[in-house]
């Protein structure tokens, strides 16, 4: 009897460690491999870009078609051949902003803010497309902590370029914004003197746990765990360690954080938490009714009044 009841409780065991195993390779494929998200599509509770109107999204096509931007490389610490798009500003400059793009988007969905710091703000304008995503080799999306590292090597880069004299910006949306936050922890050069974070999460562990509820009504353990421990294998990196809350408590780059109150993807409760554990010299913009990623949609007049605003304390 002892004996069949054993065979049984190994039996068990042996099918949940199947079904753990084979949930955490799904997950891995789902949210960290680069692979089509479509299944992202088609909820706007689940988008994770910001959805513009089809007038804004063609005159913002348009405008990159009409600029003459260069093509920039370098390789990253662990050997991947990263891409970004340049765009001088019409009168010379030393100002640069250097503007970081969503989960599963590229850099020329960022034409938008491309437009109004290149424009409006008569900057230079460097867009990444983080690894992983457009242009860039990567079989990985890193949620914001391998790419901390690139974003460094992008501003030494834009500092090679401009000069020692060099004022540079980063501005975020989404992943983008928690890239920006998790590179604000690290050792950055003066020549960074402001970061927007535009709806960023405090942590991938903490963003995949609520988007595992959300979407899958499943509880967090143990598959957070257990795909965080396959992508520690496959990618190199634990959810837990990518936290932007660890990063700006590190931070000493002044940091606007801005998060629109009806966002259902990267909940604005996270936002709060960011901002009072942020550098001292920092501000705050909740966007009345924006959802993911579209503060600037809802009110682009004061979106970029907030931000030219804030930086320009900072940027001579």
């Amino acid at each position: 009897m002892k004996k069949k009841v054993l065979i049984m409780v190994t039996t068990l065991v042996a099918l949940l460690l199947v079904i753990v195993t084979s949930a955490s390779f799904y997950f891995y494929n789902v949210a960290v491999a680069r692979a089509d998200k479509s299944f992202l599509n088609g909820n706007p509770d689940l988008e994770v870009s910001a959805d513009i109107d089809e007038l804004t999204f063609t005159k913002s096509e348009a405008w990159w078609e009409e600029r003459s931007f260069e093509e920039w490389s370098m390789v990253s610490d662990d050997g991947l051949k990263l891409h970004a798009y340049y765009l001088a500003a019409e009168s010379k400059t030393d100002t640069t902003v250097i503007i970081a793009h969503g989960y599963s988007g590229k850099a020329t969905d960022m034409g938008n803010l491309a437009q109004m710091y290149g424009d409006k703000l008569g900057y230079n304008v460097l867009l990444p497309d983080a690894r992983g995503h457009g242009n860039s080799e990567g079989s990985y999306i890193g949620f914001g902590w391998p790419e901390r590292k690139d974003y460094v090597k992008w501003i030494n880069k834009v500092i090679e370029h401009t000069g020692e004299q060099s004022q540079i910006v980063l501005h975020g949306v989404s992943m983008g914004g928690a890239t920006v936050l998790m590179t604000s922890g690290e050792k950055l050069p003066s020549n960074v003197k402001a970061i927007v974070d535009d709806c960023g999460y405090t942590s991938a562990k903490e963003q995949l746990t609520y988007q595992l509820k959300r979407m899958y009504h499943l509880p967090s353990f143990p598959l957070v765990q257990t795909t965080s421990l396959l992508t520690k294998l496959r990618a190199g990196y634990f959810f837990g360690e990518a936290s932007s809350l660890k990063q700006v408590k590190k931070s000493v780059t002044p940091t606007l954080f801005i998060h629109g109150d009806a966002d259902l993807f990267v909940p604005s409760e996270m936002v709060h938490e960011l901002y009072d554990n942020g550098p001292s010299e920092k501000q705050l913009y909740i966007a009345p009714g924006a959802g993911h990623g579209l503060a600037r949609t809802v009110d682009p007049e004061k979106y970029d009044q907030v931000v030219k605003e804030f930086i320009r304390t900072y940027v001579k």
